[in-house]
């Protein structure tokens, strides 16, 4: 996704992922951090030795719904191999809580990822949002999205955003309020439910290759806002009240433009960059010269006294997307799932992190 996805640095990268009602999500993410873009999942890197802690060491393991866990493993393992195929069919023949924390605490250890100086990484969070978007145009719905470009590949630079909006779009898949449309180029993709109760879900499908630059230091500079209040929620009304050339000129400081495709919208979720749907609250995206996608990871980000943090998170995820804005071994944007409850509390993540991989016992 990410993707998109992943979205500089969100409140929470409200991903991105980096991509719940048609309405605005309710806490939109900061928009200075660039959207998430898939890219080809890597090689399968060497197994790391089987070196490690017992799963049972990990801070939060007891607390664990082990069944869920491993559920979650079931789903985005890869490759197949042995351990994988057999908790596919642990999943199957219903296993229980106790049986399987029995497999994952015989087929597994953890090998802490480590920062450069040491120090605890950075977890924050996206969702999938979701937004109002009509068929043909209209005063409100003003903004088209558009289909990539004829013959675009990967790296191609393009026109900056101020152009391509500057031309007229024939070819547009759907119409949405500007201010959204912005909002979902960030996220890399979202959901559009159209006047007559359908959906779709907007992918990521390409972009012009330029540098994101995020717009809210830039309108806190220019007076435009307040330095303390450049939240994503913030520079959306500030936007929507302003929608026209002023509004177009604001938005206009991020040259980078995402175009989409049209996907059915199957009610689930999207899927990520490793090409598997996420699962909300078990999913992460991370940076893939440091981890492969479809590995296990036990995460712990303490909330501590996080102003503004609902909770602290641990528990076992999978690594299935990544994001621009996501490098380094400790860094992960966690999946929070679709719609405006998710990116409410997506926008509250920005927590100290550890993270270890869990490795196959020999």
């Amino acid at each position: 996704m990410r993707s998109a996805a992943a979205l500089a640095l969100c409140l929470g990268l409200l991903a991105t992922a980096c991509a719940s009602s048609g309405a605005a999500p309710g806490s939109p993410p900061t928009p200075d951090a660039p959207a998430p873009e898939p890219r080809p999942a890597p090689p399968v890197s060497p197994s790391a030795p089987a070196a490690g802690v017992a799963l049972g060491g990990l801070p939060g393991w007891a607390q664990e719904d082990h069944a869920a866990a491993l559920g979650a493993y079931a789903a985005g393992c890869r490759p197949v191999t042995d351990v994988c195929a057999e908790a596919r069919a642990l999943i199957a023949a219903g296993a229980d809580g106790p049986r399987a924390r029995d497999f994952l605490e015989s087929r597994f250890v953890a090998v802490e990822a480590v920062t450069v100086d040491g120090g605890p990484g950075r977890l924050t969070a996206y969702f999938a949002p979701e937004y109002a978007g009509r068929r043909l145009p209209d005063a409100e719905f003003s903004a088209p999205v558009l289909p990539a470009p004829q013959g675009w590949r990967r790296g191609d630079v393009g026109p900056a955003r101020a152009d391509i909006e500057s031309l007229p779009a024939p070819q547009a898949l759907a119409w949405m309020r500007a201010e959204d449309l912005f909002f979902m180029q960030i996220q890399g993709s979202g959901y559009l439910t159209f006047e007559d109760g359908t959906r779709a879900r907007a992918a990521y499908a390409a972009d012009n290759g330029r540098t994101f630059v995020g717009i809210a230091g830039p309108m806190a500079e220019r007076g435009l806002l307040p330095r303390d209040g450049t939240s994503g929620e913030a520079i959306r009304a500030w936007l929507a009240a302003r929608r026209g050339p002023e509004a177009a000129g604001v938005m206009a400081l991020n040259p980078r433009y995402i175009y989409f495709r049209l996907d059915a919208d199957d009610g689930g979720h999207p899927a990520g960059a490793a090409g598997v749907p996420l699962t909300p609250r078990r999913s992460i995206a991370v940076d893939p010269a440091h981890w492969t996608y479809g590995e296990a990871v036990w995460i712990e980000a303490d909330a501590g006294n996080l102003v503004g943090a609902r909770s602290g998170y641990s528990g076992l995820v999978m690594a299935l997307d990544t994001g621009s804005a996501i490098r380094g071994p400790v860094r992960a944007d966690f999946y929070m799932g679709r719609g405006a409850a998710a990116g409410d509390e997506a926008g509250t993540v920005r927590h100290p992190l550890r993270m270890w991989r869990l490795v196959a016992r020999p």
